[in-house]
């Protein structure tokens, strides 16, 4: 065998966690037998009964096992429903906006990014690096704040009032001199985003950066997502600004359209 030879199976260092398999297998029994108890889990599973409660009790502390308290019987968790919610979601995102967002990245030559809120964070769920010398770069997977940015701050625009209420009641860091942090004013901005349907952010999150963010809405009408395009504020005069506006509303109108049909 040649030192770039893969070994076989036999031979490969297994990085596996034993307790993370346990728990896994306890959520796929539940999956297909929903209430069982622990002794019918451990015989399910062939594992003691201590270990398979252990792991019911830790499972059920985090959301993603339920127990009858007067059955003694368990099934799946809220947070299950919310994780395959979830992956619905961003999966049909993923989907479907791909190819858009490359045609808005070659028609603008700007960075274009694929934003949706985590929390009391934005999340940047997929980006396509601009074409121009001088471009703004954004990873996937980057968190940012919601009071700043282009799409971080439609995102909050068209948030429900509680995310709206904890944002505005929380403290809101500075990252530039034209960062808002005032409530008041931040209120009213949020308000004006909600009115155009759209958000142009200059200077507030990175120095010397522009970007305009629009709704991606889901068939329910909720706005489920921001796409935006980003890069240095230079190149952004008064013509180009209008145009980038059109072009970010257009795609995402598109996406929104695609998510409706399904």
């Amino acid at each position: 065998m040649t030192n770039d030879a893969v070994p076989p199976p036999a031979q490969r260092k297994s990085y596996k966690i034993e307790a993370v398999g346990r728990a896994l297998n306890v959520l796929e029994a539940l999956a297909e037998k929903p209430g069982l108890g622990v002794t019918a889990l451990a015989n399910e599973m062939g594992l003691t009964k201590s270990i398979v409660f252990r792991l019911l009790q830790t499972l059920e502390e985090a959301g993603y096992v339920h127990r009858d308290a007067e059955r003694a019987t368990f099934s799946l968790g809220y947070r299950v429903a919310l994780l395959g919610e979830r992956v619905g979601r961003d999966g049909a995102l993923l989907h479907v906006a791909p190819q858009i967002m490359d045609e808005l990245r070659d028609e603008t030559g700007e960075n274009v990014n694929l934003v949706i809120r985590e929390g009391n964070y934005a999340l940047a769920l997929a980006t396509r690096e601009g074409l121009h010398a001088i471009r703004m770069f954004a990873q996937t997977g980057r968190k940012g704040p919601l009071h700043a940015g282009g799409g971080s701050m439609l995102l909050l625009a068209y948030a429900e009032p509680s995310i709206l209420d904890r944002v505005l009641t929380s403290e809101m860091p500075s990252y530039t001199n034209h960062t808002i942090t005032d409530p008041e004013q931040l209120s009213k901005i949020l308000h004006r985003i909600r009115a155009n349907g759209y958000n142009v952010a200059l200077n507030d999150l990175d120095d010397g950066a522009f970007s305009i963010a629009a709704p991606i809405f889901n068939a329910s009408g909720e706005v489920v997502a921001a796409l935006s395009i980003a890069g240095a504020a230079v190149r952004l005069d008064e013509q180009r600004r209008e145009v980038y506006i059109e072009a970010v509303k257009a795609a995402a109108d598109k996406i929104s359209a695609k998510l409706t049909l399904g």
